[in-house]
């Protein structure tokens, strides 16, 4: 049953972040999309250059209270 509840949270979590929404959990943290620019990488297994493009990426800071 609580392993049901996780499931369904998780997946609201998903979802409002999906739409570009942050997150917040009052006393645990904040989950926020960001966006990155393109930018040049590299492999790390053959060291070769390459350009990453644009994403969007999760992070999250946690609270305070922790």
């Amino acid at each position: 049953k609580s392993a049901q509840v996780v499931e369904s949270v998780v997946e609201i979590i998903k979802e409002t972040l999906a739409n570009g929404d942050d997150v917040l959990i009052t006393g645990f943290g904040k989950f926020c999309v960001k966006e990155k620019n393109e930018r040049r990488g590299r492999n790390p297994q053959t060291g070769d250059d390459l350009m990453l493009g644009e994403r969007r990426v999760v992070t999250f800071r946690c609270s305070g209270i922790l």
